[in-house]
């Protein structure tokens, strides 16, 4: 292989050959789905990791992340190939139905000493579980006396690091309405950051996850927030995870996904619609009536 330090002496193309193999990877190490029309943003993501490690050309990068020595950079791969974009409070339905009908019950039950779990899939830099924490600890000020608490998960190790930190700019806080940026957010190290407060992130687990790999998990969730994330995923890889969602759920439990998502009509009897891209474990009353 050669190599080089310098951005001058990267190839500035990659080979048709050399997509098709990075595009295999990526299917069948996180469900990736990279059509040809992809092919200049891979180059463009993919030519930084080049530089990095001194690479000159995309045919010794795909020698590389095809062999037994490239799992460290696979991961590196698969973490400049995925689109981490999230805001707080995104998609706000959703967190009008988590106040108004989802938590209500769980509260009770949470008080009754019962075991509450939210699962934020596809966390990103953390900003989906942490307002969820914000909504748990404005309905339940006294939330860390129960055993309720946010599982949230990525496949991307160094995002999940950022989510750890908990630092974002003062633009990208602006999503949380002003009553809870009062209570919940701190000074960042600069003056144009901001922290999530410690109560906050005491509420959230960050742990690095696959969706396609093993889910160690051993309890049931009663809520999964799984948002932006299938999106990018084939037919086929969707069709496998519904079934795997509605067995992680308690009975009657949530599932929200992303605006454009669906679950599909092979997951028909494990999901019934509860309003825009919400979902209940379940069959609808409806389908149980007249099945």
């Amino acid at each position: 292989m050669t190599t080089a330090s310098s951005n001058a002496h990267v190839g500035a193309t990659m080979s048709d050959r050399a997509f098709s193999a990075i595009a295999a990877i990526a299917k069948a190490e996180a469900g990736l789905v990279l059509p040809a029309g992809k092919m200049t943003m891979v180059q463009s993501r993919l030519r930084k990791r080049l530089i990095a490690i001194g690479f000159t050309n995309f045919d010794d990068y795909v020698e590389l992340v095809s062999s037994r020595d490239g799992d460290g950079e696979r991961k590196s791969m698969i973490s400049a190939l995925t689109t981490n974009v999230s805001h707080f409070f995104r998609e706000g339905h959703h967190f009008t139905i988590l106040r108004e009908q989802v938590l209500p019950p769980l509260l009770l039950r949470a008080r009754r000493g019962e075991r509450i779990r939210i699962w934020s899939a596809g966390c990103s830099s953390g900003q989906e579980p942490y307002s969820i924490a914000m909504c748990l600890l404005t309905a339940a000020p006294d939330i860390a006396r129960y055993d309720l608490r946010i599982l949230a998960t990525d496949i991307d190790e160094a995002i999940l690091a950022k989510a750890q930190e908990a630092i974002y700019s003062r633009q990208q806080s602006t999503g949380i309405p002003e009553d809870l940026q009062r209570a919940y957010l701190q000074p960042g190290p600069s003056s144009d950051t901001v922290r999530i407060a410690k109560p906050v992130r005491d509420l959230v687990t960050l742990r690095q996850l696959n969706l396609l790999g093993p889910w160690p998990m051993r309890h049931p969730f009663d809520a999964i927030f799984c948002r932006n994330v299938v999106i990018y995923f084939d037919a086929q890889t969707q069709a496998a995870l519904w079934p795997r969602f509605h067995a992680a759920l308690s009975p009657q439990g949530w599932l929200f996904l992303g605006h454009s998502e669906r679950v599909s009509e092979t997951a028909h009897g494990l999901f019934s619609s509860m309003g825009m891209t919400a979902y209940r474990s379940g069959p609808s009353i409806a389908t149980t009536a007249t099945g």
